[in-house]
This record gives C-alpha cells, sequence and structure tokens, in this order.
C-alpha cells in the first residue's frame, strides 16, 4: 500500500522507491537532476544531495498529517552534535493541471500556518509574533527555520523550478552560524551564490532578498518570492495563533 504522506526518509529511501508513489518517484529524479547540475548556485544543495545529507518528506493534496512528525524527526537530527548540517525539503502532491504562482504561494503559507497551528511547543517568548517585525522567524518545535518554496510556476526565477511539485526547502537558523549577514564570511557566500543565482535566471537578485537582521527587510518576503523583480506588496499570509 502506497501511503499519502511520509515520515523523514533519507536518500536511499527515494531511491529504493519502495512504497513511493509515482509522481514523487518522477519529482525526485528531477530534483537531483536539477540540484546537482554542475552550475546550480546553491552549494549547500548540491553538496547535501551528492553526500546523501539531504532528508525528504511527500504530502499528499489531501493529507498532510505525517508533515509535523517528520519535521520534529529532522529537527532532532539535525540538532544532534555532529559536524553535519542536514537541509530538509518537502514534496507537496503536483497539482491535477498546474497551477499560477499565487495557487502555489497560498498553498506555501497554507502548509507553515498548519504546521503551526499542530506545533505542540510554545512559540519562543523573545522572538517577534509578527511577521512585519523585522526580527520576525518561522519557529516550529522552538527552532528558527528559514523556509523557502519553489514551484513549476516559476518561469523566470528557473532556481525556485524544481518540477511539478511545490517544494519547500526547510534550513534551521544555525545553520547559517558565521555566515550571519554582517560577518565577512556571510557577505562573501552570500554574493557568491547570488551572482550564480542571477546567472541562471537572467534576472538580477530579487528587491525583497537581504539578510535576517537587516531592519529595512521582512524575512517572509523571502520565504516565498515573485517571478520578477518587483517588490512584494501584502501582509504576510501567516498568523500567529495568538494574533487570531
Amino acid at each position: 500500500m502506497i501511503a499519502t504522506s511520509s515520515t523523514l526518509l533519507t536518500k536511499e529511501d527515494m531511491e529504493q522507491k519502495d512504497n513511493l508513489p509515482s509522481w514523487l518517484i518522477e519529482e525526485y529524479k528531477t530534483f537531483e537532476e536539477t540540484v546537482t547540475d554542475a552550475t546550480f548556485p546553491c552549494y549547500f544543495g548540491m553538496k547535501g544531495q551528492k553526500k546523501g545529507e539531504l532528508r525528504y518528506a511527500y504530502i499528499s493534496q489531501d493529507d498532510w498529517s505525517n508533515l509535523p512528525v517528520a519535521l520534529e524527526e529532522f529537527l532532532d537530527l539535525f540538532n544532534e552534535a555532529t559536524k553535519i548540517k542536514h537541509g530538509f525539503f518537502l514534496f507537496v502532491e503536483p497539482f491535477e493541471q498546474e497551477g499560477t504562482l499565487k495557487d502555489y504561494e497560498k498553498q506555501f503559507w497554507d502548509i507553515l500556518q498548519y504546521l503551526h497551528e499542530q506545533d505542540k511547543k510554545e512559540w519562543p517568548a523573545d522572538h517577534p509574533k509578527d511577521p512585519e517585525h523585522f526580527l520576525w522567524d518561522f519557529h516550529f518545535n522552538g527552532d528558527p527555520i528559514f523556509v523557502f518554496g519553489n514551484a513549476p510556476a516559476y518561469k523566470q526565477r528557473k532556481t525556485r523550478n524544481l518540477g511539478n511539485s511545490l517544494i519547500l526547502g526547510f534550513q534551521p537558523r544555525s545553520i547559517f552560524q558565521g555566515l550571519e549577514g554582517t560577518e565577512k564570511g556571510g557577505i562573501m557566500s552570500r554574493e557568491k551564490v547570488r551572482e550564480r543565482v542571477e546567472k541562471w535566471d537572467q534576472l538580477p537578485k530579487h528587491p525583497d532578498i537581504s539578510h535576517y537582521g537587516d531592519p529595512e527587510h521582512n524575512e517572509w518576503k523571502q520565504f516565498f518570492i515573485g517571478d520578477d523583480i518587483e517588490p512584494i506588496k501584502g501582509k504576510c499570509p501567516f498568523m500567529h495563533k495568538d494574533n487570531k
């Protein structure tokens, strides 16, 4: 029997294809081919995929129930005392017909809202709950996480198109230790990646791309950027439980 959602999976699990739905097998193949391309801008994703350090999960359109468990398992793994800093990618069953970028953006934020509603731990008291605050960050299980959306509706920003699925990438904030926005190493590594991104996309970097802690920046706008060079307008779709 093929499950409609999964707990945490390894590269070996994905390649064995046991009990995986056919759509996932196909989308994982596209994902791997894309992120291991020698010119792919994200060194972290390329290295992690090649070394088997990434972790995965999938959900169907109708069943998201195992996602909180998979993310908890991933965070437990990530927080183990090792030098390996894993990344986590969630594959969402494709729509029957490709949607607009707005369709994928809505589902992206619906998934984060769902995770927040299912979160068993309290939001850390010393972190803002309002996404309009420049120090806001998404939290789950007590950990701050940078989440970014990839979708087939990205036609210009090809680095955000990893196949026919909406794919959410999760990077715990601590993965950027030593690479913060004001640190020399962070500035240099970001510039290198952004140069490669611009080359792939043939577009200047999105105006809402900055670094965490920039007082002129809203972190949530980096989570799901536009397929253009227009600043994102409006309020963040995410709402903390306490503010509902």
